[in-house]
Protein backbone atom coordinates (compact mmCIF):
# COMPACT_ATOMS: atom_id res chain seq x y z
CA UNK A 1 0.00 0.00 0.00
CA UNK A 2 1.34 3.46 -0.77
CA UNK A 3 0.13 7.16 0.24
CA UNK A 4 -3.27 7.91 -0.48
CA UNK A 5 -5.30 11.44 0.21
CA UNK A 6 -9.20 10.46 0.86
CA UNK A 7 -11.28 13.43 -0.59
CA UNK A 8 -11.14 16.45 0.68
CA UNK A 9 -8.11 15.68 2.42
CA UNK A 10 -9.67 14.01 5.59
CA UNK A 11 -6.93 11.54 6.06
CA UNK A 12 -3.79 10.66 5.16
CA UNK A 13 -1.82 7.48 4.88
CA UNK A 14 1.26 6.89 4.22
CA UNK A 15 4.03 4.55 4.69
CA UNK A 16 6.42 4.61 7.47
CA UNK A 17 9.33 4.43 5.69
CA UNK A 18 8.42 6.92 2.76
CA UNK A 19 7.09 9.30 5.31
CA UNK A 20 10.77 9.43 6.61
CA UNK A 21 12.50 9.38 3.25
CA UNK A 22 10.06 12.04 1.55
CA UNK A 23 8.28 14.05 4.34
CA UNK A 24 5.10 15.99 4.03
CA UNK A 25 4.97 19.82 4.04
CA UNK A 26 5.56 21.10 7.23
CA UNK A 27 7.93 18.04 8.59
CA UNK A 28 11.44 17.74 8.25
CA UNK A 29 13.50 14.36 9.37
CA UNK A 30 16.96 14.89 10.44
CA UNK A 31 19.17 11.63 9.70
CA UNK A 32 21.49 10.51 12.10
CA UNK A 33 23.87 7.25 10.79
CA UNK A 34 23.49 4.47 13.31
CA UNK A 35 21.16 6.14 15.24
CA UNK A 36 17.85 6.77 13.67
CA UNK A 37 15.97 9.36 12.56
CA UNK A 38 14.76 12.70 14.64
CA UNK A 39 11.77 14.22 13.21
CA UNK A 40 10.70 17.74 13.73
CA UNK A 41 7.18 19.43 12.71
CA UNK A 42 5.56 22.58 12.93
CA UNK A 43 3.33 22.46 16.20
CA UNK A 44 1.29 26.00 14.93
CA UNK A 45 -0.34 23.53 12.38
CA UNK A 46 0.26 19.78 13.40
CA UNK A 47 -0.84 17.53 16.58
CA UNK A 48 1.51 14.60 16.30
CA UNK A 49 1.02 11.21 18.57
CA UNK A 50 3.35 8.92 17.93
CA UNK A 51 6.14 7.71 20.70
CA UNK A 52 9.15 6.73 20.34
CA UNK A 53 9.90 4.01 18.41
CA UNK A 54 12.50 1.43 16.61
CA UNK A 55 12.38 0.75 13.34
CA UNK A 56 14.97 -1.40 11.46
CA UNK A 57 16.94 2.37 10.36
CA UNK A 58 17.12 2.47 14.23
CA UNK A 59 15.25 4.96 16.53
CA UNK A 60 12.81 7.29 15.96
CA UNK A 61 11.93 10.34 17.56
CA UNK A 62 8.98 12.73 16.91
CA UNK A 63 10.25 16.24 18.32
CA UNK A 64 7.15 17.95 20.41
CA UNK A 65 5.14 14.95 20.67
CA UNK A 66 3.37 14.04 24.09
CA UNK A 67 2.71 10.20 22.87
CA UNK A 68 -0.46 8.37 21.96
CA UNK A 69 -1.57 8.85 25.96
CA UNK A 70 -1.63 12.46 26.49
CA UNK A 71 -1.53 13.95 29.68
CA UNK A 72 -3.31 17.05 31.18
CA UNK A 73 -3.03 18.23 35.10
CA UNK A 74 -5.84 21.17 34.58
CA UNK A 75 -8.26 23.17 32.85
CA UNK A 76 -5.36 25.03 30.71
CA UNK A 77 -3.52 22.32 29.43
CA UNK A 78 -6.82 20.88 28.83
CA UNK A 79 -7.94 23.87 27.00
CA UNK A 80 -4.91 23.80 25.07
CA UNK A 81 -5.13 20.31 23.74
CA UNK A 82 -8.55 20.87 22.78
CA UNK A 83 -8.01 23.27 20.93
CA UNK A 84 -5.15 21.86 18.79
CA UNK A 85 -7.77 18.15 18.59
CA UNK A 86 -10.40 20.79 17.17
CA UNK A 87 -8.11 22.63 14.44
CA UNK A 88 -4.90 21.09 13.75
CA UNK A 89 -3.94 18.10 11.43
CA UNK A 90 -3.67 14.20 14.43
CA UNK A 91 -0.87 12.55 13.32
CA UNK A 92 -0.65 8.87 14.41
CA UNK A 93 1.24 5.50 13.51
CA UNK A 94 -0.87 2.67 13.16
CA UNK A 95 -0.33 -0.88 11.88
CA UNK A 96 -2.02 -2.57 9.17
CA UNK A 97 -2.81 -6.05 10.04
CA UNK A 98 -3.58 -9.29 8.51
CA UNK A 99 -5.32 -11.94 10.48
CA UNK A 100 -8.18 -13.74 11.42
CA UNK A 101 -10.16 -11.46 13.81
CA UNK A 102 -13.87 -10.56 14.63
CA UNK A 103 -14.91 -7.01 14.39
CA UNK A 104 -15.86 -7.09 18.34
CA UNK A 105 -12.00 -8.19 18.93
CA UNK A 106 -10.18 -5.70 16.04
CA UNK A 107 -8.82 -3.41 18.19
CA UNK A 108 -7.22 -5.66 20.25
CA UNK A 109 -5.19 -7.19 16.54
CA UNK A 110 -4.40 -10.03 18.80
CA UNK A 111 -2.40 -12.31 17.12
CA UNK A 112 -2.45 -10.76 13.66
CA UNK A 113 0.52 -10.78 11.46
CA UNK A 114 1.59 -6.50 11.01
CA UNK A 115 2.26 -6.29 7.38
CA UNK A 116 3.51 -2.65 7.22
CA UNK A 117 3.15 0.34 9.27
CA UNK A 118 1.66 3.83 8.24
CA UNK A 119 1.90 7.33 9.43
CA UNK A 120 -1.75 8.17 9.70
CA UNK A 121 -2.86 11.80 10.00
CA UNK A 122 -6.72 13.16 9.95
CA UNK A 123 -8.19 16.82 9.56
CA UNK A 124 -9.34 17.62 13.32
CA UNK A 125 -10.67 20.75 11.64
CA UNK A 126 -12.95 19.13 9.27
CA UNK A 127 -16.17 20.02 10.27
CA UNK A 128 -17.38 16.17 10.50
CA UNK A 129 -14.58 15.48 12.28
CA UNK A 130 -14.53 18.81 14.61
CA UNK A 131 -18.13 17.52 15.55
CA UNK A 132 -17.47 14.17 16.33
CA UNK A 133 -14.45 14.86 18.63
CA UNK A 134 -16.32 18.40 20.25
CA UNK A 135 -19.35 16.02 21.11
CA UNK A 136 -17.47 13.24 22.79
CA UNK A 137 -15.48 15.30 24.69
CA UNK A 138 -18.27 17.06 26.09
CA UNK A 139 -19.88 14.04 27.02
CA UNK A 140 -16.77 12.73 28.58
CA UNK A 141 -16.61 15.94 30.53
CA UNK A 142 -20.63 15.85 31.72
CA UNK A 143 -20.52 12.37 32.85
CA UNK A 144 -17.44 12.84 35.02
CA UNK A 145 -17.59 16.19 36.15
CA UNK A 146 -15.14 17.10 39.04
CA UNK A 147 -13.08 13.31 38.91
CA UNK A 148 -10.24 12.36 36.60
CA UNK A 149 -11.04 10.45 33.25
CA UNK A 150 -9.46 8.82 30.92
CA UNK A 151 -11.27 9.11 27.02
CA UNK A 152 -10.17 6.80 24.28
CA UNK A 153 -10.65 8.51 20.78
CA UNK A 154 -11.02 5.18 18.59
CA UNK A 155 -10.53 6.12 14.59
CA UNK A 156 -10.67 2.54 13.56
CA UNK A 157 -14.02 2.83 11.60
CA UNK A 158 -12.41 6.23 10.12
CA UNK A 159 -9.54 3.97 8.72
CA UNK A 160 -11.83 1.52 7.70
CA UNK A 161 -13.68 3.63 5.54
CA UNK A 162 -11.14 5.04 3.57
CA UNK A 163 -8.99 1.83 3.29
CA UNK A 164 -12.60 0.60 1.50
CA UNK A 165 -12.07 3.37 -0.95
CA UNK A 166 -8.91 3.21 -1.59
CA UNK A 167 -7.33 0.12 -0.91
CA UNK A 168 -7.87 -3.85 -2.04
CA UNK A 169 -8.16 -6.50 0.49
CA UNK A 170 -9.42 -5.49 4.26
CA UNK A 171 -6.28 -5.25 6.19
CA UNK A 172 -7.54 -5.22 10.79
CA UNK A 173 -5.67 -1.46 11.72
CA UNK A 174 -3.55 -1.92 15.21
CA UNK A 175 -3.29 1.52 17.53
CA UNK A 176 -6.06 2.95 15.53
CA UNK A 177 -7.01 5.17 18.50
CA UNK A 178 -5.14 7.79 20.91
CA UNK A 179 -5.67 8.60 24.89
CA UNK A 180 -6.31 11.99 27.35
CA UNK A 181 -6.08 11.46 30.29
CA UNK A 182 -7.15 14.30 32.70
CA UNK A 183 -5.71 14.58 36.28
CA UNK A 184 -8.17 16.27 38.96
CA UNK A 185 -6.87 17.46 42.16
CA UNK A 186 -9.84 15.59 44.04
CA UNK A 187 -8.22 14.40 47.00
CA UNK A 188 -10.07 11.19 47.03
CA UNK A 189 -10.70 9.78 43.25
CA UNK A 190 -12.60 6.85 43.71
CA UNK A 191 -14.13 6.40 40.36
CA UNK A 192 -10.88 7.10 38.71
CA UNK A 193 -8.58 4.84 40.55
CA UNK A 194 -11.44 2.02 40.05
CA UNK A 195 -11.91 2.35 36.46
CA UNK A 196 -15.19 3.77 36.53
CA UNK A 197 -14.63 7.05 34.96
CA UNK A 198 -12.83 5.51 31.60
CA UNK A 199 -14.86 6.58 27.91
CA UNK A 200 -14.20 5.77 24.59
CA UNK A 201 -15.96 7.47 21.72
CA UNK A 202 -15.38 6.85 17.71
CA UNK A 203 -14.98 8.97 14.93
CA UNK A 204 -15.94 8.31 11.73
CA UNK A 205 -15.98 9.54 8.17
Amino acid sequence: MTSHTASRGTITVTGLEEFLREPPAGFSVQEAPGAGHRVRSDPEKSLVLIDDFRSCRGRVVFDNSPGRKVKVHNLWQYTSMRKSLLSKRIYLLMSACRGNLSAGNRKAAAGATALERYVVSIDGGDPLIRWQMERGLDWTISSVAGESYRVDIDLTEALESWAAENIEGEPVWSDASFTLKYYSDALFDFPHWFGFSRRHFKVRR
